[in-house]
């Protein structure tokens, strides 16, 4: 299989084809079924595409059947954990809600934020909390989602509202030293972590400014607009008992975070403290989820288990918060998983088949100084979350390109894994059928393509990247005997 890939080299053209058909496809799905998108036909376009993938190697080229079949199998069986923690995360979001800890947050938010610092306020805040977790997609899945109803409440349209905090996110994503994508780049350009950190700041803090000044910009045309914020704290707390002491299942989560416990653990340990909260103090809630009349044990089981796994609904009086409350559980992220496992699929017949190598080995040829360097470097980064649909795959695959490259022309590791993570970390949220993308639209509940305009941090870091070295801000070359030894 590694020799095959390795030599077989595609006609660009021809390589382009299957990237071209699923581009085509998504397109024409997106026309059709805009706000269903993500239900089968995105899927069925990812499939339709890796049969032109493979189906052109096959006919064209004589690849075995065999190298396609070892590639998915390696690449969807390294996706497992991934799916885990999907499904974990649907779980906890649905848990955080009916045992009270996100309508409490959105209680005592919505009273204490005004409508013109509010979206500055919601990225600054997602950007702290993904610091200390050192993940975006938690992040977005607990603090998010409180932060979605608090502007729901104050009047600011929802794709603003989730720009601001998937923009937040993904730059704490960046900066923290527990981010699985930081260490990953980093170790994959032989960068020195924190050194790799330090280096973002160049072109991660502009890009952030930027992105704050025009949340502010925007906030100001909802300074003052006429908020029935009393109609939301009468209907949550017709659904739900709001109590301070929700605030200990987040405490306990922070706590499980810096003891440095494994994502999965992490997710599930949160997600049982919500039940246990949920038991405690909403079982009022628990009973109309298991449509019972009086509360007992069977009944606050059946609620729990209704609420871990499948869609529920809370009756708060109120119809705008009756669907902010409802949740999905697992169940809500099983058409995420399935467009996974097409997206990886697609991925992995394209690295197969040498076409992505094919395509990957124009862009090199067009490389001459730093600039274009860079600038490949992080066009590359956007194209792989194209064509891979998955971030961890991208920085993989655009550091492994690029690597001998940055060491033949003597510049240190940091600047390719800077450039790396800011394209391939941080646009992959936009990309409708990555995991990144499909997660976050369906745990905001808000389309990919629909958000996108709105999270300016994502879109300005890759132009920042570009930006920064265009202007000169790139350390001079080191002496060729000391790239080899870092790389």
């Amino acid at each position: 299989m590694t020799m095959n890939t390795n030599t077989l080299h595609p006609h660009p053209l021809i390589s382009l084809l299957p990237l071209a058909v699923l581009i085509a496809l998504i397109a024409l799905v997106l026309r059709i079924f805009p706000d269903d998108a993500l239900s089968g036909a995105s899927q069925v376009a990812l499939m339709v595409a890796s049969s032109v993938c493979v189906a052109l190697s096959m006919l064209v080229y004589k690849t075995k059947w065999t190298v396609f079949e070892e590639m998915i199998k390696k690449t969807v069986g390294d996706a497992g954990v991934s799916i885990l923690i999907l499904l974990l995360i649907g779980m906890m979001s649905a848990t955080w809600m009916v045992s009270g800890v996100v309508p409490t947050m959105i209680y005592y938010g919505v009273q204490l934020m005004s409508p013109w610092l509010f979206l500055p306020c919601a990225c600054i805040i997602s950007s702290f909390i993904s610091v200390i977790t050192g993940t975006s997609w938690t992040t977005i899945a607990t603090i998010g989602i409180a932060l979605m109803g608090i502007g729901d409440a104050l009047g600011i349209p929802q794709p603003y509202t989730a720009g601001a905090i998937i923009s937040g996110a993904y730059f704490g994503d960046k900066m923290s030293p527990m981010s699985d994508t930081t260490v990953l780049a980093s170790s994959m350009a032989g960068a020195d972590l924190f050194s790799h950190i330090r280096y973002m700041l160049y072109t991660t803090v502009p890009s952030i400014v930027i992105s704050l000044v025009l949340y502010l910009v925007i906030g100001l045309f909802y300074n003052g607009q006429e908020v029935e914020v009393n109609q939301y704290l009468t209907g949550l707390n017709n659904g739900f008992n709001i109590s301070l002491w929700t605030m200990v299942v987040p405490l306990f989560t922070a706590l499980l975070i810096y003891k440095k416990m494994p994502l999965l653990i992490t997710l599930l340990l949160s997600s049982l403290a919500a039940c246990l909260c949920a038991v405690v103090l909403q079982p009022e809630a628990l009973m109309h989820i298991a449509g019972e009349k009086q509360v007992n044990a069977l009944s606050l089981f059946e609620g729990l288990m209704l609420t871990c796994y499948t869609k529920t609904n809370i009756d708060t009086g109120f119809e705008a918060i009756n669907s902010l409350v409802a949740t999905r559980g697992m169940v809500g992220m099983l058409s995420t998983v399935w467009l996974i496992l097409c997206a990886m699929c697609f991925g992995s017949c394209m690295v197969a088949s040498g076409m992505l190598r094919s395509i990957t080995r124009i862009i090199l040829k067009g490389i001459k100084g730093t600039a274009s360097l860079v600038c490949s470097t992080v066009a590359s980064g956007v194209l792989l979350n194209l064509v891979m649909g998955d971030q961890f795959l991208s920085i993989i695959m655009n550091v492994s390109i690029y690597h001998d490259e940055y060491a033949e022309r003597g510049y240190r590791p940091e600047l390719l894994s800077r450039s790396t993570e800011d394209s391939a970390t941080v646009t992959s949220v936009l990309v409708p059928w990555t995991a990144c993308g499909m997660t976050q639209s369906t745990v905001l509940g808000i389309p990919t393509l629909v958000y996108l305009p709105f999270c300016f941090f994502n879109i300005i870091s890759p132009i920042m990247s570009c930006l920064v070295v265009i202007l000169g801000f790139v350390p001079k070359p080191q002496p060729k005997g000391t790239a080899e030894a870092a790389a």
